[in-house]
């Protein structure tokens, strides 16, 4: 008898992915605080998003690339998949302590500018490098039945990593250390987040990598045809003519969505923290006490949208028509956008991120459920899922180029900006009744 993948114990799945914490760190820290460096290191505020134009492109790049590679990688104990891990992890590390420091070198604006666009490129890179495999090596170590529970396991420490990264510079302020510093320089509560995150990443990419054994690819290979022969296997069926027309029109119509969806978001990591200095603190200068007080503030408000997110995530399942699910997410969350600039008490703020967090959950699940249904099948499975990254990220490219010059259109205000996020949710909530989410037999 062909062997199959075994039932893996708890802490089994919880070791495979616990170093995503530590990777969800570092993607938070940067999720959270990058428009608030440059616009310390004295970027002006209609340029701010074209330097997030950088994470979205490396995604789009380097997480296919890593997949490809590491399908062909085995070095022993060491895997195909954790070479890949420990590579990224290890130079996120070393550009997570660097990054900080673009303003503290001595360099003039522009020097600062450069030394900091070259630090976020391969800090993106790297992470991305290390976030795809623990992805991967639930693919290739979990069997089916348990694939929905470590998926779990991964998306709780996803959370938790983000909650974590979120709320540093805000705990590092509270416990004493500084928040302001000379103009162009980065105050140290941002510095000590990213010393302190990038610790926490490798101290758990260590423990994941000596905890964990990948199968060789004989096992693997014994693996996959014990599943041919079960008729599980993703080339044991394949999509009729009608089938695959139908899903590559459900790959755009969703993708149609994703568009509008991300480019939001993107406009939420972008203006935030100029947003909540402007009608909050009151101030628009970045070398300002108050500019950096709403920097710390909008990570404890990312927070709260994890939060919400997570709380979401449990009541998406309850809904029987996944389409009205998903559209009331994204109008409930385009709602939280357009309250962000009309309130001018940190607290209440609260209230709108916690909505976001109901669009970020939707997000997260509904266009790969209904992508997935519609691929049912099909032996280009990966493929289909490796293109769909795609809506990701070029949404967020898109908004990121156009962004300098939607900000001037609307006032050089950047609150606006949300306002025109939460527009953007909404219209994705009205594109999302075109999907055809009902498969073709």
């Amino acid at each position: 008898m062909m062997k199959t993948k075994p039932d893996l114990k708890f802490n089994q799945l919880w070791n495979i992915s616990f170093g995503f914490f530590g990777v969800q760190i570092a993607y938070a820290l940067q999720s959270a605080n990058i428009s608030r460096i440059f616009a310390t290191l004295g970027a002006d505020p209609h340029n701010l998003s074209y330097f997030w134009i950088l994470p979205p492109l490396m995604g789009m790049v380097v997480q296919p690339l890593v997949g490809y590679f590491s399908d062909k990688t085995w070095l022993g104990r060491w895997g195909r998949r954790i070479p890949y891990l420990l590579i990224g992890a290890l130079a996120a590390v070393i550009v997570m302590c660097l990054l900080p420091n673009a303003g503290s070198f001595g360099l003039k604006i522009a020097g600062a500018m450069i030394f900091g666009l070259i630090a976020l490129m391969f800090l993106d890179t790297s992470i991305n490098m290390a976030m795809q495999p623990f992805k991967m090596m639930v693919g290739d170590m979990v069997n089916e039945k348990q694939k929905a529970k470590a998926y779990s396991i991964q998306s709780f420490l996803c959370n938790a990593g983000s909650l974590v990264g979120y709320i540093f510079p805000f705990l590092f302020t509270a416990i004493g250390i500084a928040n302001i510093a000379p103009e162009g320089v980065v105050p140290d509560s941002v510095k000590w987040s990213f010393y302190v995150g990038a610790a926490i990443l490798i101290l758990c990419v260590i423990y994941t990598i000596s905890h964990v054994k990948e199968y060789t690819p004989a096992e693997m290979a014994e693996f996959n045809a014990a599943a041919n022969a079960e008729g599980k296997s993703e080339n044991a069926t394949e999509m009729s003519p009608a089938q695959k027309k139908h899903a590559i029109k459900v790959f755009f119509e969703v993708g149609l969505v994703q568009f509008f969806c991300w480019a939001a978001f993107m406009y939420m990591w972008t203006y935030t923290n100029g947003t909540i200095a402007d009608t909050v603190w009151g101030t628009t200068d970045a070398a300002s006490q108050g500019y950096q007080e709403a920097g710390n503030w909008v990570g404890i408000l990312f927070a709260v949208q994890a939060i919400g997110s997570v709380l979401w995530a449990v009541v998406l399942p309850q809904f029987k028509n996944i389409k009205v699910a998903y559209a009331l997410s994204l109008v409930i969350g385009g709602i939280g956008f357009a309250m962000v600039p009309y309130i001018h008490n940190q607290y209440l703020l609260f209230v709108p991120y916690f909505l976001i967090g109901f669009a970020w959950a939707a997000m997260l699940a509904m266009p790969f459920t209904m992508v997935t249904n519609a691929f049912e099948g099909s032996s280009r499975m990966g493929t289909a899922l490796g293109l769909f990254n795609c809506t990701i990220c070029i949404p967020q490219i898109v908004a990121a180029a156009l962004g300098g010059l939607l900000l001037a259109a609307m006032g050089s205000i950047q609150g606006n900006m949300l306002l025109l996020a939460g527009i953007l949710l909404i219209v994705g909530a009205v594109c999302v009744f075109i999907i055809e989410d009902k498969k073709h037999q």
